[in-house]
């Protein structure tokens, strides 16, 4: 199954490139059959410096950076870097001196990157091709690492996050957004949402997210900024009667966008 996914996620993500540079993680073209209105759970990044236009896809769902602490000369990781949006960003802040590494598990997202770095011509800055459960970096690699609605569509998270502690240098941080979940959504609705927005369709719920962060050791993870995905009437008309909507709306369940800072200690233990 985990083989099926990563597969699914190759072929649809290959799209986004070759199809439509407005289509997303959350768009018909590649997460649903177009019968559902789509949307995008992105936060506007086009006034950061070192926002490129043409790496932007609409496909995260928070802006990591800006809960974290960059200097210059750092090293940087960017977990499902795309087209290079957050790695453009994430270089303008460490500087000629500084160095961020994208990895994308889609070729057409890799060369995309890779186009859009040659036309800027920052040589800080490389992508390149590989699995986040299985990153092709050395241990100890890395000042920070950041990722933007990407992880929920790994299958195995505990391996990813076990990843993310080994190629952090001591005392290396990390800054991930991430789609997860409320309480129960009703199976309908969790399926209409997922074609809604197709991240919906691998996230976890809170707790559990923040149970498989603490678990590979980031004790002092905690969640930076916490943002409810709304789901606006019309799109519920067409999966909840109206009292069922009522109920959705008084209750807590609900899908959200969560950006989670934390940190590798300095001791070798934790290792």
């Amino acid at each position: 199954m985990s083989d099926k996914l990563k597969n699914i996620v190759r072929e649809k993500y290959a799209k986004v490139v070759t199809e439509s540079k407005d289509s997303s993680c959350c768009s018909p073209s590649c997460c649903g059959d177009g019968k559902e209105t789509m949307t995008s759970f992105n936060e506007d990044y086009t006034q950061l410096e070192g926002y490129v236009a043409d790496a932007d896809y609409n496909l995260g769902c928070g802006m990591p950076l800006e809960h974290i602490d960059v200097k210059p000369g750092m090293t940087v990781l960017d977990l499902g870097s795309g087209a290079g949006n957050d790695a453009f960003i994430a270089a303008r802040m460490v500087g000629d001196e500084g160095e961020v590494i994208g990895i994308d598990f889609t070729p057409e997202m890799v060369e995309k990157a890779r186009t859009n770095q040659a036309k800027l011509g920052l040589k800080h800055v490389r992508f390149v091709q590989g699995d986040i459960e299985d990153m092709p970096l050395p241990d100890d690699t890395v000042d920070l690492v950041i990722s933007n609605c990407v992880l929920n569509l790994v299958p195995d998270k505990q391996k990813a996050y076990g990843e993310i502690k080994r190629v952090l240098r001591p005392n290396g941080q990390f800054a991930i957004s991430d789609v997860v979940l409320q309480g129960d959504l009703p199976d309908s609705l969790r399926e209409a949402a997922a074609l809604y927005a197709g991240c919906v369709s691998g996230a976890l719920q809170a707790e559990e997210y923040m149970q498989i962060v603490r678990e590979a050791g980031f004790t002092d993870a905690k969640v930076a900024k916490a943002r409810e995905i709304y789901l606006p009437d019309e799109f519920l008309q067409e999966h909840l009667s109206e009292e069922q909507i009522r109920e959705f709306r008084e209750s807590e369940l609900g899908i959200w966008s969560y950006t989670v800072i934390g940190g590798r200690s300095s001791g070798a233990a934790d290792q």
